[in-house]
């Protein structure tokens, strides 16, 4: 059985994802970066795929696999102090 996500949506800290079994998903904005620094309008253009969620503004890509194994964003920015 293939999960997809259906709707994705935001609060001021979490990032919600429905998926197609029925399941609702909360993970923190602070996990992915791009997503925590960008507007509300920014992060409203998501498009969603059979495996994921892409933002092409942001450069930003999040698969449900992903989100259901608990990983926030993998990539290391330049630049960026913890």
């Amino acid at each position: 059985m293939s999960i997809s996500a259906t709707t994705v949506r935001f609060d001021e800290h979490t990032l919600w994802v429905d998926l197609s079994d029925g399941r609702t998903l909360g993970v923190p904005l602070a996990w992915f970066p791009r997503l925590l620094a960008a507007t509300a309008d920014e992060r409203a253009r998501v498009e969603l795929s059979r495996t994921g969620l892409h933002w092409e503004a942001l450069d930003e890509d999040i698969s449900v696999a992903g989100l259901l194994a608990g990983r926030g964003d993998t990539t290391i920015q330049a630049g960026r102090v913890a």
